[in-house]
């Protein structure tokens, strides 16, 4: 997954990209792919309902960013190690898949994260919580756990979240069911465009369900 980038004067000569190396986070566009997504390191938040109406939806994603950062300062500056902050991520949870498929978004509960590399201490991680937690006090119900989904079905969605609707279905009720999958985990989406600052029509989401083969 991860290959040490060459060292000069104790300082890494490139900057690690996981969106880059890190072959999951490529996904076909308008087809459905099997992947195999290795285990992975997040900073996770959890909460529940509407992410366009919940404040504690909003706080949670500031804290993510908060605490990623300050951990990429510490770890460029203590360790020489540099890399670019993943995009954010969430997995969603209902208690019938279907509120997806409807968009019924009260009904979902949610946990969202963001990327974080192998050489992160959990020393380190405490330490940009604390730092974070001045001005996002959100940071406090952090924590940093590896993620290891295995066997996946994914696509890139693009456009409006909201227009997911007829890809999920697709995927339930044809994909899934035709070979043999069942589901083995939250649906996973992967949040490629920053909504604040690119048009609904052009943002670009992978969407993965983790999978398992029925006996």
């Amino acid at each position: 997954m991860w290959a040490a980038p060459g060292m000069m004067g104790g300082m890494t000569t490139a900057k690690f990209d996981p969106k880059r190396e890190i072959a999951s986070y490529t996904a076909p566009r308008d087809r459905f792919e099997l992947v195999e997504v290795p285990p992975l390191r997040y900073a996770m938040i959890d909460g529940r309902g509407d992410p366009n109406t919940a404040p504690e939806y909003v706080a949670a994603v500031e804290a993510l960013y908060a605490v990623s950062y300050a951990a990429k300062f510490v770890l460029k500056r203590e360790l020489g190690r540099d890399h670019v902050v993943g995009p954010l991520e969430g997995l969603w949870t209902a208690d019938d898949p279907a509120a997806f498929v409807t968009r019924e978004k009260s009904a979902w509960s949610w946990t969202m994260m963001i990327w974080q590399p192998d050489w992160l201490t959990p020393d380190v991680f405490g330490a940009a919580v604390a730092k974070a937690a001045a001005k996002a006090p959100a940071a406090t119900g952090l924590r940093l756990e590896t993620l290891d989904e295995g066997l996946c079905v994914q696509t890139l969605h693009l456009g409006s979240y909201d227009d997911e609707g007829p890809t999920l279905a697709r995927l339930h009720d044809e994909f899934m069911p035709e070979r043999g999958l069942r589901f083995n985990g939250a649906h996973h989406e992967v949040y490629l465009g920053d909504p604040r600052r690119t048009a609904p029509e052009k943002l670009r989401t992978i969407l993965r369900q983790p999978v398992a083969r029925e006996a």
